[in-house]
């Protein structure tokens, strides 16, 4: 069975600037850090997948470049390791410490650096273990701005089980597969900077409104968490790898557009409603009270779905997708169905090109079937991400 979801999926972005130019962003979603254990050299694995989704990406001419890491539980560190491989020259990328004490620096090797342009990393939350790690690296490097939530989940520790049937016969008893298991965790992470991701995680360079950003989730929220602590840094080629972030910049940009974005206006309200609703922790048994709560909420979800609709009508992305099977197709699919402002966008780009050039960029539109009942471009925290994502390249234009 081909769990094709779970694999790494990308996104070429078309975005119809005010100025009437048109900018190339480049989207890759990394459900998780998978391996194939069984067969190394030629199974399943997140860096070879994401390189060619890069070669594609780059052939499409983007100019930058997010990585989205929402979700990411984690996974293969080794696959982290070589992931990080392709945005850095070289260098550590992880310190581990065992029970013991020693500490082990784990370095990505890669001869060429796969894309060394304006780069995003998207985080949330639940983005945790090696997710912690990949963006770590990238943000002591000073290699891309991380965004999301204020943080990540904080996960900065390593777990194995050991069967205690395999013990049993040392302490005089008979072996015994059925005596269950032990999981203990056995080792920790630290950035190269020297910090642990255990308990803090990843702060985000610039942070969104979202009701991801939850204290309830994370590392800290559960029973007896290990405490953060710190080793000593290791020395890192920063010169290589370190680009212009201007973070500062981008948190102004942003925080003017976020207030007046009406659907982060709808996210804050869902989060304080959210919050109060946690500190009362009542429910009222009274059918009218009742009744008036659910309409509120009616009324709420319906200002979402409008505003939404709002928002999606005046988008200026246009994306189209780019799944592995699709490395070597000429055409990509159009990821969502456009509005009427989005077809006299794409209807003005096609008469600035030439008769040949519009042969060559004629796409398909995606049926809604298979749009997993989404619209990415309603999507507040989407589209906030490419227009951070192009302010960054808009600053590394400007002297």
């Amino acid at each position: 069975m081909k769990l094709t979801d779970q694999e790494a999926r990308a996104e070429v972005i078309r975005h119809d600037k005010p100025d009437g130019s048109v900018e190339n962003l480049g989207w890759i979603t990394l459900p998780s850090f998978y391996q194939d254990t069984a067969n190394s050299q030629k199974g399943k694995s997140t860096s070879r997948d994401v390189a060619a989704l890069l070669q594609r990406l780059q052939k499409e001419q983007i100019q930058g470049l997010v990585i989205d890491l929402r979700n990411n539980g984690g996974g293969s560190l080794d696959e982290t390791i070589k992931m990080s491989g392709m945005f850095i020259t070289r260098g550590p990328v992880v310190q581990i410490k065992d029970a013991n004490g020693s500490i082990n620096v784990l370095e990505a090797n890669n001869s060429s650096t796969r894309y060394t342009g304006p780069l995003v990393v998207l985080v949330n939350k639940l983005s945790a273990s090696a997710s912690e790690i990949f963006a770590a690296a990238l943000q002591d490097y000073g290699r891309a701005v991380i965004l999301g939530d204020s943080g990540t989940f904080g996960k900065g520790t390593v777990q194995a089980m050991y069967e205690l049937g395999r013990f049993m016969p040392m302490l005089g008893g008979k072996s015994d597969l059925n005596a269950g298991a032990l999981k203990l965790t056995t080792q920790k992470f630290y950035r190269v900077a020297g910090g642990s991701t255990q308990l803090r995680g990843v702060a985000s360079d610039v942070k969104l409104p979202a009701v991801t950003d939850n204290p309830d989730y994370g590392e800290a929220s559960l029973d007896y968490p290990l405490p953060y602590d710190e080793v000593e840094p290791v020395p890192i080629p920063l010169p290589e790898n370190r680009q212009p972030l201007f973070t500062e910049e981008l948190r102004r940009r942003s925080a003017d557009r976020v207030a007046q974005d009406p659907e982060f206006q709808d996210i804050v309200e869902q989060i304080r409603r959210t919050s109060e609703a946690a500190k009362n922790n009542r429910l009222s048994l009274n059918e009218q009270n009742r009744q008036t709560q659910i309409e509120a909420e009616k009324k709420l979800r319906n200002k979402e779905i409008t505003d939404g609709k709002m928002v999606e009508q005046s988008s200026r992305f246009r994306r189209f997708q780019l799944k592995l099977a699709d490395i070597d197709k000429p055409e990509l699919s159009l990821v969502d169905v456009a509005s009427p402002a989005q077809s006299e966008a794409t209807q003005r780009h096609k008469e600035m090109q030439p008769a040949k050039a519009r042969r060559q960029t004629k796409v398909t539109p995606m049926p809604t079937e298979l749009m997993d009942n989404k619209t990415p471009s309603s999507d507040a925290i989407e589209h906030e991400t490419l227009n951070i994502l192009s302010d960054l390249i808009d600053l590394n234009r400007s002297p």
